[in-house]
């Protein structure tokens, strides 16, 4: 019946999607017939031809080929070779040390590295484990693994959906697709076939998707794509081949250091030998190893990795758990954020925030979530008053007050509505929210929260209707003896669903109504007016209520129709269960209508204030509807009041669907070339595909941005990996969108974004600090130690103004403890009010070469100067003998010439650690000379490192025997003035660098519109507060 030809026509059914072909078309396409399913024969066979349903590729990573990609580094290199020429020279303490930063920078990079790439782990654990199908004309179950193309399928409420399917049956069905395509509600499917092939994938209601959740209803469908084919496939796929191995800006930089500094440290051992006549001698080959040793930081890998691992350990506290250690480097040069709306800037709560009544107008409700906190207001007209309406007489004497409310100017106020002022018809719009339900809400016993059961529309109608101390378990309760009758459930075909309550206080019966607007006018034959009911026909009443449908659906709100009537005497003694509800769902008298949305959070907005302060666009990509989707967009301040807001009237118009707000249809039929050619990218794309956010992080990266993408999806999980920070929500996240992204939010607070980024800009300007202040270091000891190859005993042979074991204590004592305080160095105040740093600049700016080249060189002349003035100023320049090997009388002078190198040195690299805290700031004037102990581990860093420098000059036998030099007395006065003149030409150089120096980050004119949006939005807020 089915060959294998045939078993391969599903691939050209590509050129019609599956949404607009009809089912007859389909049963052709597949080979099916939907009445019997296939044969277990032709399934074997489309299993053969289709592969398992299942994501393939990935699987975890090996450690052995994680181990050797963290070896694999060219400073680790480096450092394994010094390791092997420290032991062929028998130098144990600096080899044992070297391998302890090699072992340690290995450890802590394995173990992060390690946590990262098992996306396509957790998309293979998404597939439901079993699926009910028809074969041979009997309903079997089967391991979901086994479905194929032509498969007739059996879904109902709760099932995981196991592969992309056409409905042909359906009865309520509703799907959670919001991992998919990002819409918050449950999606209403129906059988119909559609004409657009370009329809959205949230649009095409008549497929259900692999990996979805059934909500509510049963259907029966025929799968046309599994495993890789299936949507869920296709993300799988664009995972697999997007590259994140690319080495990062700070990577790059870091290994071309490496080669500079390689070839710095071999022609300094050249220089060595040939100062020597390349005469290799232990004492020469001693000196050059560690010349070379110290000219390579090589606790700077251990020091960059150590200060990330506290970074995030910092941001772990704050909530934002960091996969992956480059990621805070690209945290502080972020320029764009993607942010999908749907529990990201949004609660992914649906609330009732809004009613309206024919006669009454417009009632707020406040309060978001579930608790059934908020008061309900409306604003009321004040009667202007006059002479003749007031009594004064009667209010100073009786003590009564009016009841009537009065103003000299006619003006309104905001009145709170209540049981003892609600009018009779906010009354029964509430009993119609609460028993046309069938939902509830309730409160946690161990944690006092409040969380709902049910559709989340209803959820939202009855937390309303309970602010109004109405809720369901309020009316059926002894006092108010309401009870549910009959119920006509909500029909996804009719959009509408209605019940019957009996009061047994009053004796009445009322149908109760609510739905779509569109579905419920055409029941309504009058509307409720105060206390009076009107008479009005459907056409009529559409037309009454659409200007107050379309100022709802402005502000993104979802809306809503009550209605409803007493049964007729006739009717009461009617089984409304065994009625038709098209009989009973007429004759209805319209009550009003009620907005619903999803809320954004509370912090969304000050948190994108933030970002625009800091100079960083927030762009919202999602799946829900454009008028939405660019109301929240408004509210968390992405649009601006300006953008919609008519010059004339003041008053806010619909929002305009473009530029700035676009489709995904629209962006996608945009050429690269005319999406580059826009003036400014959208700030809002709805109906949002993979693909679509893929193609605004790749147009953003055209504009040189650096992306990080937010989301908690299946749908987001390519673009998060395809950013350059993948930023994932913890709590309402798939796995997929975790496993897929570099950060978690633990709170899913897009305030802790903000949190990020700042701890990124701060990791960044620490990692640039102890760069300055290692490799300066490495440049002094170089530049000294290399000229100090001028001073020749009387033998021509080189007396070295360190010997090669103080080179290595010195460079243990400057190298790691001061750069390490300086990794942990708390961000500056102002540092979000700094553009985000170009992704050009790089780690090593010709500003911090050229801090570098001064501080390493002013330090090493000065150094080598003293060894001239003690020899030679002050001294009568007697080299001694053989002082390169032991102390003697003849060589007093060269050892205590080296204990004033030796203190000039390591004292003035730790001295200018403090110059590192502030790259252009004055650092030794009085002010911050009181702040020195502000980081605490640099101070006690400088403090331990005088002492022990003190220590190996004066300690007997350490200081002549091992270090080769001898304490100093007299000397530390020249010492103490080198630093002095040290720290006066630093200022000098910083003071030189504020002046003629251009600043250090330079906004765009993008980021300078951003910033001064933040600062209108400050100054308004401030304005408003000191007004209240």
């Amino acid at each position: 019946m089915f060959g294998k030809d045939k078993a391969k026509r599903p691939v050209a059914a590509e050129t019609k999607p599956y949404h607009c072909m009809d089912i007859e078309r389909i049963q052709s396409e597949l080979g099916v017939n939907v009445s019997t399913g296939l044969a277990p024969s032709d399934a074997e066979q489309r299993l053969t031809v289709h592969g398992p349903n299942e994501m393939r590729g990935g699987g975890r990573p090996s450690a052995f080929k994680i181990l050797i990609r963290q070896l694999a580094n060219l400073m680790t290199l480096i450092l394994i070779a010094a390791v092997a020429i420290a032991f062929a020279i028998k130098d144990w303490i600096e080899g044992g040390v070297v391998i302890g930063v090699i072992i340690l920078n290995t450890a802590v990079g394995f173990a992060q590295e390690f946590k990262a790439e098992k996306t396509m782990d957790s998309l293979r654990k998404m597939t439901s484990p079993t699926s009910r199908v028809l074969r041979s004309g009997h309903q079997i179950v089967v391991p979901t693994v086994d479905l194929v193309p032509g498969d007739v399928i059996y879904l109902e409420s709760g099932d995981v959906v196991g592969a992309d399917c056409r409905l042909f049956e359906v009865l309520n069905l509703e799907t959670d697709e919001a991992l998919l395509t990002g819409e918050a509600l449950p999606i209403a499917k129906t059988v119909d076939t559609f004409d657009d092939p370009e329809l959205p994938l949230g649009d095409r209601i008549n497929l259900s998707f692999a990996s979805t959740t059934v909500t509510k209803g049963r259907a029966k469908a025929v799968i046309y794509a599994t495993g890789m084919s299936s949507e869920v496939g296709k993300i799988a796929k664009k995972l697999m081949e997007t590259n994140k191995a690319k080495k990062t800006p700070l990577q790059k930089a870091l290994d071309k250091m490496s080669w500079v500094l390689l070839g710095v440290a071999i022609v300094s051992m050249l220089i060595v030998f040939g100062a020597n006549k390349f005469k290799i001698k232990n004492e020469v080959l001693l000196y050059a190893i560690g010349l070379a040793i110290a000219t390579i930081p090589e606790g700077l890998i251990a020091v960059v990795t150590l200060t990330m691992s506290l970074g995030v350990h910092t941001l772990a506290k704050k909530r934002a758990l960091v996969r992956k250690l480059v990621a805070l480097e690209s945290l502080g040069s972020i320029t764009n954020i993607c942010s999908d709306k749907t529990g990201t800037l949004t609660q992914s709560k649906m609330v009732l925030v809004r009613a309206w009544l024919p006669a009454e107008g417009f009632f707020r409700i406040a309060g978001l979530g579930f608790e059934p906190v908020g008061e309900v207001t409306k604003k009321q007209r004040l009667e202007p008053l006059t002479d003749a309406r007031i009594n004064f007489a009667q209010d100073s004497t009786s003590g009564e007050k009016d009841s009537r409310v009065a103003s000299d100017d006619g003006s309104e106020e905001t009145v709170v509505v209540n049981a003892s002022n609600m009018s009779a018809s906010l009354r029964r719009i509430a009993q119609g929210a609460a028993l046309c339900n069938m939902s509830e809400i309730r409160t946690d016993n161990e944690t006092g929260y409040w969380y709902g059961i049910g559709d989340p529309t209803e959820i939202a109608l009855q937390v309303f209707a309970s602010k109004l101390e109405m809720g369901k378990p309020t009316l059926t309760n002894d006092d108010n003896q309401w009870k549910l009758v009959c119920e006509y459930p909500f029909d996804s075909s009719i959009k509408r669903m209605s019940v019957v309550a009996h009061n047994a206080v009053t004796g009445e019966k009322v149908l109760f109504l609510k739905g779509a607007t569109e579905r419920v006018v055409p029941c309504c034959t009058g509307r409720q007016d105060g206390e009076q009911v009107s008479s009005m026909l459907p056409d009529h009443l559409q037309e009454y209520l659409d200007p107050q449908i379309q100022e709802m659906a402005r502000d993104g709100l979802r809306v809503l129709s009550i209605a409803y009537r007493y049964l007729a005497p006739a009717e009461e003694s009617l089984d409304m269960s065994k009625t038709d509800r098209e009989e009973v769902e007429v004759n209805m008298t319209f009550l009003g209508l009620v907005g619903i949305y999803d809320p954004p959070r509370p912090e969304s907005m000050p948190s994108v204030m933030e970002c625009y302060r800091a100079g960083i666009q927030v762009t919202m990509l999602t799946g829900d509807h454009p008028q939405t989707a660019a109301a929240i967009a408004r509210q968390v301040g992405i649009l601006q009041d300006e953008d919609d807001i008519d010059s004339k009237t003041g008053e806010h118009q619909a929002i305009p669907l473009g530029p700035l707000v676009m489709t995904a249809r629209e962006f996608d039929r945009l050429s690269d070339e005319e999406i580059d050619a826009l003036p400014e990218l959208p700030h809002v794309i709805a109906r949002c595909s993979p693909e679509t956010k893929v193609k605004m992080i790749e147009a953003m990266h055209r504009r040189n941005g650096i992306v990080a993408m937010t989301g908690d999806g299946v749908n987001d999980s390519p673009s998060l990996k395809f950013a350059d920070v993948g930023i994932a929500m913890g709590l309402t996240g798939s796995d997929v969108a975790k496993q897929a992204s570099e950060i978690i939010l633990t709170d899913d607070n897009f305030a802790t974004i903000v949190r990020a980024i700042r701890e990124g800009r701060r990791v960044f300007s620490n990692i640039q600090r102890f760069c300055c202040v290692l490799i300066s270091g490495n440049v002094a000891e170089l530049v000294c130690l290399i000229i100090g190859l001028a001073f020749k005993d009387k033998l021509g042979e080189t007396v070295f103004p360190l010997s090669p074991v103080a080179i290595l204590v010195n460079n243990l004592l400057t190298g790691t403890p001061p750069a390490m305080a300086l990794g942990v160095e708390k961000a500056w105040p102002t540092i979000m009010d700094e553009p985000p740093r170009s992704p050009s600049s790089g780690l090593f700016t010709w500003e911090v070469q050229g801090d570098i080249v001064f501080y390493g060189f002013g330090i090493g002349l000065l150094s080598i100067s003293n060894f001239w003035l003690v020899m030679n100023g002050f001294g009568d320049g007697n080299m001694g003998e053989d002082c390169n090997h032991r102390y003697s009388d003849s060589c007093d002078l060269v050892f205590r010439a080296r204990g004033t190198v030796f203190a000039t040195l390591t004292l003035g690299i730790l001295l200018h650690a403090y110059n590192c805290r502030r790259i252009r700031g004055p650092m030794w004037n009085w002010h911050m000379i009181k702040r020195v102990h502000e980081n605490r581990f640099l101070f006690a860093g400088v403090v331990c490192g005088t002492v022990l420098c003190l220590l190996c000059m004066y300690v007997p036998g350490l200081n002549t025997a091992v270090l080769k030099m001898k304490g100093i007395s007299w000397e530390w006065g020249i010492v103490l003035i080198t630093l002095l003149i040290f720290l006066i030409l630093s200022e000098l150089y910083k003071f030189a660098k504020r002046k003629l120096c251009k600043p250090l980050s330079v906004a765009t004119e993008e980021q300078g519109r951003l910033q001064r949006i933040w600062t209108e939005n400050t100054l308004a807020s401030s304005t408003g507060g000191l007004s209240k």
